[in-house]
C-alpha cells in the first residue's frame, strides 16, 4: 500500500495538523529517524505553505495545534512542536509547548531541524551594510585601516578572503591583508 493511501487511512482524509479535507498531499517531515508512512503526514495546501514559507504564515491559523498536538502519531506531535516553536513570539504558543509531552527520541527529532534552540545569546557578526558575516565569506575593506603594532596600512579596497569570525564579540573578524593576519572591526567591510 503507498504511503498516501496509509496516511489517508490513518486521517480518515484529513490534515493531521488542522482537519481540513482539501487539497491534500504527503509532507515529509524533515531529519525522520524512520522512514515511509511514520516520517510523513498528511496535511492542507494551506499548512503546507504555511509550513515552506515563513512569510506567508498565519499565527491564527495554528491555533489548531491545540488540538494536533495530542496526536498518537510521532510525525504529527513532531512537527506540531515545530510549529509552536516558530510561532513562540506571538505568546500563546509557549503555554502550548510548556503542556505538551514528547518521548525522548521524538523530541530530539522534533529538534533537529533547530526548532527549539535558544538563539537569543548568539553572536551575529553583519557588515558596514547590516549584511549577515559567515566564517569563510570574502569582503572588501571600505576605509584605511592602520594596524595597530605594526606599520602596515591596510587600504580601502582590499579584499580579504575566508574570513574568520570572533566568538565573543560580533564587532572583531580576522582575516590577512598582505600576508598579515589581523583583527578587524566589521563597520569598515563590506561582504563581497
Amino acid at each position: 500500500m503507498s504511503v498516501e493511501r496509509v496516511l489517508q487511512q490513518r486521517s480518515n482524509n484529513q490534515c493531521e495538523l488542522c482537519g481540513s479535507s482539501e487539497k491534500l498531499g504527503v509532507y515529509n517531515v524533515p531529519s525522520s529517524p524512520k522512514d515511509g508512512d511514520e516520517a510523513a503526514i498528511l496535511v492542507c495546501n494551506t499548512c503546507n505553505s504555511q509550513i515552506e514559507n515563513p512569510d506567508q504564515r498565519d499565527p491564527n491559523h495554528w491555533r489548531c495545534l491545540n488540538d494536533s498536538m495530542w496526536s498518537t502519531v510521532p510525525a504529527v506531535q513532531v512537527m506540531a512542536y515545530r510549529m509552536l516553536q516558530r510561532l513562540k513570539a506571538e505568546g500563546w504558543p509557549q503555554d502550548l509547548i510548556d503542556m505538551m509531552y514528547m518521548e525522548e527520541d521524538q523530541l530530539a527529532w522534533a529538534k533537529a531541524e533547530g526548532d527549539g534552540v535558544d538563539t537569543s545569546n548568539q553572536l551575529v557578526h553583519r557588515d558596514s551594510n547590516g549584511v549577515v558575516l559567515q566564517a569563510g565569506d570574502s569582503v572588501v575593506l571600505i576605509k584605511d585601516l592602520k594596524v595597530k603594532g605594526s606599520s602596515l596600512v591596510a587600504k580601502q579596497g582590499a579584499a580579504v578572503r575566508r574570513i574568520s569570525l570572533d566568538h565573543e564579540n560580533e564587532k572583531y573578524i580576522e582575516g590577512k591583508v598582505d600576508g598579515q593576519q589581523i583583527v578587524i572591526i566589521t563597520d569598515y567591510v563590506k561582504k563581497i
